[in-house]
């Protein structure tokens, strides 16, 4: 180390370092400005020097996934403390009250994540580090009430713990918060009205809690709010109208609540949104459109399912859906917007092929429409076929009928496909062979006829793709089809005919002779005024005829033609 002395930057991070490592190893790097020792999650730390160790010059110190236990006292040592990296590690319980109180950092350090450790208490954050911006304490097992971070916070991470209480409004006074995730927590109470009043807040994620009430109507009119993500709560409400003020609202879920309201369409006006997910609501109504001529152009996320929608299928927003209907690269890029923090990405709960996903990030290709368990009637419009770069698509348990289109077989991007529980007829489209990523096909419960499609991914599918379809056969039914069937039902008629004297030549005689049969007969009603003498007279005939057809038992007509 003592060629190292004058080192003022080290970055051993991400090289799969093994091994034990004492810190008293880095004690005589005077002049080491930013230690980096992140992301070496097979070696483990040991801290023997106590608070014997001092780096005058440090500034940053990074020891995410480093095994480390319990905070390193020598901390309270570092006077110029600025940015601070403990997360990943396996730090339990209380924050030792030395790390709150120091006054060392208290007009130093900007940056500090501790999240993904075993915390159980972190005590008051808001008298100190004054010049804190940034502080991550999610997934870790915080209980108690919401710890008030400092005045000038920007960003503030606290999901995934076990806090309960309210919203205070205290929180409030950290009127700089730019973005506030309170995630997959035990928060009960009403929404304080203040959080809308934050000139700067983009990020604002509350789902998975147990808050109640309705949406405060300042929420919706923060006009740099990218992100409102209320999933699973107790939120009730009509959804106001004021979210129209939001311009660049990107993500908008409300899913899992008791939102009552129609479809608000009043949404089209949002031109940056991309996911809009009002699923498991008490959403109702039909849907339909302002008729804007660019509503909804950069959707990729729809999902409105399990709520008592009625109706037509949305038509109009299905030509309007533009960012569905582009080509996708492929390219494992995630949703975010411009100013997201690192450690933040879009997240919402999804059924994907049949099974419902929390979705930490979303991909920039990840394409879906979810009308499923509503009340939607009429046709499947073929305008769906053009949103080529759909993912899923799932229209089950509706009471959609008419045939499925051909168009759907062009949605070459297409994983998975659930029209199940429906009134559709008619045939499988054999287009279905094109869907060359599909490994989910649900088409069963409905009124689909005919030959089940081979070939390509639909040789795939086993028999619960299609069940509930009575007249449908095939591979991988056990009921067959018979190509040649329309084939041998002519021949057999034909047949028929021929063995009970109805072929085509007694029918031609027979044309030809009645003919002329009605002309006689209409001649003598004419002439003779009496048409009930006529019509028995014809009674009389056929009559006749057929007691000397009864005569002629399959023996008597063998004799009766070996005599002819």
């Amino acid at each position: 180390m003592f060629l190292l002395q004058n080192l003022s930057e080290l970055s051993l991070s991400s090289n799969n370092l093994s091994g034990h490592l004492d810190f008293h190893k880095f004690s005589n790097l005077q002049q080491l400005q930013n230690l980096d020792l992140s992301r070496n999650n097979f070696l483990s730390l040991s801290f023997n020097g106590g608070g014997e160790y001092t780096f005058p010059n440090l500034h940053g110190l990074h020891l995410s996934s480093c095994n480390v236990i319990s905070f390193p006292k020598f901390l309270s040592r570092l006077n110029i403390l600025t940015s601070l990296d403990l997360s990943n590690n396996q730090i339990h319980g209380r924050i030792p009250k030395w790390f709150t109180n120091t006054t060392t950092w208290k007009y130093t350090l900007s940056y500090l994540d501790l999240s993904h450790n075993l915390l159980t208490s972190v005590g008051s954050l808001s008298l100190v580090w004054e010049k804190i911006y940034y502080i991550d304490l999610s997934f870790n097992m915080l209980e108690g009430d919401i710890p008030v971070p400092p005045f000038r916070t920007e960003f503030f991470f606290l999901s995934n713990n076990k806090l309960t209480g309210g919203i205070s409004s205290a929180l409030c006074h950290a009127s700089s918060l730019e973005m506030i995730n309170l995630s997959h927590n035990n928060l009960t109470g009403k929404l304080p009205e203040c959080l809308g009043t934050f000139h700067y807040l983009s990020i604002l994620d509350l789902r998975r809690n147990n808050l109640s009430g309705m949406i405060p109507r300042t929420y919706l009119q923060i006009e740099s709010l990218e992100t409102m993500n209320f999933n699973g709560n107790q939120l009730a409400g009509p959804l106001p109208r004021s979210v129209v003020k939001c311009k660049q609202l990107r993500v908008l879920d409300l899913g899992e609540n008791n939102i009552q309201d129609t479809f608000p369409s009043w949404l089209e006006s949002l031109q940056q949104l991309q996911v809009l997910v009002l699923r498991a609501d008490r959403f109702n109504g039909s849907i339909n459109s302002l008729k804007s001529k660019n509503g909804f152009p950069m959707l990729r996320v729809f999902d409105i399912s399990n709520n008592n929608f009625s109706g037509n299928l949305p038509t109009s927003y299905f030509e309007n859906f533009k960012g569905m209907m582009v080509n996708i690269n492929n390219s494992l890029q995630y949703m975010r917007g411009e100013r997201y923090s690192l450690k933040y990405y879009d997240s919402i709960v999804v059924t994907i092929k049949g099974e419902i996903f929390p979705l930490e990030r979303i991909l920039t290709i990840f394409t879906t429409i979810d009308l499923s368990n509503n009340r939607f009637e009429g046709i499947i419009p073929a305008i769906v076929g053009e949103l080529k770069s759909l993912k899923g698509l799932n229209l089950s348990h509706n009471r959609i009928t008419g045939c499925i289109p051909q168009t759907l077989g062009g949605l070459e991007n297409l994983e998975w496909l659930d029209l199940s529980s429906n009134m559709l007829k008619g045939e499988i489209p054999n287009a279905f062979t094109n869907l060359h990523y599909l490994s989910v096909l649900n088409l069963s419960q409905n009124q689909l006829v005919g030959m089940i499609p081979t070939g390509k991914q639909l040789d795939t599918f086993q028999n619960d793709s299609y069940l509930g379809n009575p007249g449908l056969c095939g591979l991988p039914l056990s009921k067959p089809c018979h190509k040649d069937k329309k084939q041998r039902r002519d021949s057999n008629t034909f047949y028929h005919d021929e063995q009970f004297g109805f072929g085509w030549k007694p029918v031609a005689i027979g044309y030809g002779c009645g003919v002329a049969f009605g002309i006689v007969l209409g001649y003598i009603v004419f002439f003779s005024r009496k048409p009930q003498w006529s019509i028995r007279f014809v009674e009389g005939i056929l009559n006749q005829r057929v007691r000397k057809k009864s005569h002629l038992t399959p023996a008597n007509t063998k004799q009766h033609n070996e005599g002819r």
